[in-house]
């Protein structure tokens, strides 16, 4: 009979570690697996593209990757929220917002945004990029959203304005500015994985530790 003693941060001895999808900073990530009362070394962190979001799920290459808002891929389970990740822009440091210490969605109307990307489910960047703002506003989505490099360069020479997450914070390069969205609520952040096959035993234990340990609540 193979040996399943766990050992005290809930992981089984031998088991292989998860791999979890991550984009933009590891910070979430490394947040989401110390609330589960992991360590590192339980998961290996895998960057995925959002213009392609899902297909390191579907190719087998990630086994659990992070998600933002309702997912409705068929194929795909998702979990309960595991955390929130507060609503922020990014703008260029010349960018006429850029001093103000938190912004309205209403504000951000008066500027271009970027278009969803690739496969990208439009369902979900209509969270992300809101159509209109509470007021009625449109948010004009001007500009492709490509590689996290190119997005930079776009913000360093113009006006446009990128609708995220606080959490991008970390990796933004000091010649962009992360401004708090005071009146958009923070985004759940919950964990998708392949529906067929299941999950490996190992793998759900980390998604039931992760909505154990969850921090939306």
């Amino acid at each position: 009979m193979t040996d399943r003693t766990t050992v005290p941060d809930g992981s089984v001895p031998g088991t292989p570690p998860v791999r979890l999808g991550i984009h933009g900073s590891p910070d979430l990530a490394t947040a989401i697996v110390r609330a589960a009362g992991r360590t590192e070394s339980d998961v290996e962190l895998v960057g995925y593209d959002v213009a392609d979001p899902f297909r390191g799920l579907r190719a087998k290459e990630l086994d659990v990757m992070i998600v933002k808002y309702g997912l409705r891929e068929p194929d795909l389970a998702v979990s309960d929220p595991v955390a929130l990740d507060p609503r922020a822009v990014i703008v260029g440091a010349h960018h006429p917002l850029a001093t103000h210490t938190s912004v309205s969605v209403e504000e951000l109307a008066a500027y271009e945004g970027f278009r969803c990307p690739g496969s990208f489910p439009e369902y979900v960047w209509d969270e992300v990029v809101p159509p209109r703002t509470p007021k009625g506003r449109r948010i004009r989505r001007a500009y492709d959203m490509g590689t996290v490099k190119g997005l930079m360069g776009t913000l360093s020479g113009t006006d446009a304005v990128h609708l995220t997450f606080q959490s991008l914070e970390a990796i933004a390069p000091a010649r962009m500015k992360v401004i708090p969205i005071s009146d958009l609520p923070p985004a759940p952040v919950a964990l998708a994985w392949l529906r067929d096959p299941e999950p490996a035993a190992h793998i759900a234990r980390f998604v039931a530790d992760a909505e154990n340990g969850s921090t939306a609540r």
